[in-house]
């Protein structure tokens, strides 16, 4: 009729004629369908999918049915691709797949945990406690990484930046002011002496300096990308002094944080030891479970505990909690105490030692400045001889 409005909307299906028929079935008659030429599926900010999972456990605790919730929250949902994803899961489920399977088909757009913690959540006898726990897994996911950055990638860059500033100062910008002087027959002081025979070193070899510089951290990039690189990597950072203690207890943390999540909606232990080691964002400590601890389970019969000692990536303090826990029967209340512990420990630790990285980046960017004002400083004192003397 003429009366009514234009509805413009986007769906995805094998041909255009299997949307025309479907619309036809819900009563629409002028229908014109038209491909979309470039069609690029971002995926969905961090924020947005973290939204969505506090969403539904908020509604889920509300005793909303999961049908209405994913119907509400699609229709809200401004970021096109996590709108299309919300309906198409909405669909699936209404035609009795398993929900595993849904959410695993979008793993590119939750990632591949979050996916597999959405999807375990449908067959939990508590979806909301999964939700608030995925949740809550990507919160600490996302602060650790945001604190190795902090603490080290950070800094590196920053140091990195100012030798290639000082270096670029010294070759160029320095030989340029102090040689004037030598042309006009005036002595220098032995510090702008000094300085200007590196200056002439630097420039006549700064090619072989440069591969120095840059050809390791190449090379170290391209292994740590390999699955081996990534396990020495790994390894390297849990045993670095002071930091690494941190980053160690945080891999803990976010590992029986997913551990006490998943343990009774697992089917079984070995399924929930592979999860949260995957989930515990370090190649090393999860190729000492995948190849050291579950093995022995399956193969020895190890009881849970002494096949976690066995792998060797785990401290003295949270295997005793556990072996508690494991001794009384609740061995998922001490997943929680030992992940709520090290969640407090390394926060406030962690913080204070950014703190401390950051002064003495401060400190020693103040000394290479200072170093370079008195060098500088030395040159402008330079004044020719007096006649007669």
């Amino acid at each position: 009729m003429s009366n009514k409005k234009k509805v413009k909307g986007r769906q995805s299906a094998f041909s255009a004629d299997e949307i025309k028929l479907a619309l036809q079935k819900l009563g629409y008659q002028k229908i014109k369908v038209e491909p979309i030429l470039l069609d690029f599926k971002i995926k969905p900010p961090f924020e947005a999918i973290l939204m969505f999972i506090n969403l539904s456990a908020f509604m889920l605790k509300e005793k909303m049915t999961y049908d209405k919730i994913l119907e509400m929250l699609a229709d809200e949902e401004s970021n096109p691709v996590l709108k299309e994803t919300l309906k198409n899961i909405q669909n699936e489920l209404k035609k009795g797949r398993e929900g595993e399977e849904v959410f695993k088909q979008y793993e590119h757009v939750f990632g591949k945990f979050p996916a597999y913690m959405l999807g375990l959540a449908t067959k939990s006898g508590n979806m909301a406690e999964v939700y608030d726990a995925t949740a809550k897994f990507m919160e600490r996911d996302m602060e650790y990484r945001k604190s190795l950055k902090q603490a080290i990638m950070s800094p590196a860059f920053t140091v990195f930046a100012m030798l290639l500033a000082v270096f670029y100062y010294l070759i160029s910008i320095f030989p340029t002011t102090a040689k004037m002087f030598i042309r006009f027959g005036l002595d220098v002081p032995p510090m702008t002496k000094g300085t200007l025979i590196f200056s002439d070193f630097m420039a006549v070899h700064w090619w072989w300096i440069l591969l120095i510089i840059f050809i390791p951290p190449i090379f170290v990039f391209m292994y740590w990308r390999s699955d081996v690189g990534q396990v020495a990597r790994d390894k390297m950072l849990i045993n670095l002094p002071i930091i690494g203690p941190l980053l160690h207890k945080s891999s803990i943390e976010i590992f029986f944080r997913v551990f006490s999540a998943i343990y009774s909606g697992a089917e079984n232990n070995i399924e929930t030891l592979r999860a949260s080691a995957e989930a515990c964002r370090n190649k090393y400590m999860e190729k000492g479970v995948k190849e050291i601890a579950i093995p022995m389970m399956l193969k020895e019969g190890a009881a849970l505990v002494p096949a976690l000692q066995a792998s060797g990536v785990f401290n003295r303090t949270t295997l005793n909690r556990l072996r508690s826990g494991a001794e009384t029967g609740n061995v998922v209340s001490s997943a929680e105490q030992i992940a709520k512990f090290y969640e407090q420990e390394t926060t406030y630790k962690m913080q204070s030692l950014i703190m401390s990285i950051q002064s003495l980046i401060g400190a020693f960017i103040g000394i290479v400045i200072t170093a370079l004002t008195v060098v500088s400083s030395e040159v402008a004192m330079i004044s020719p001889k007096t006649p007669g003397m």
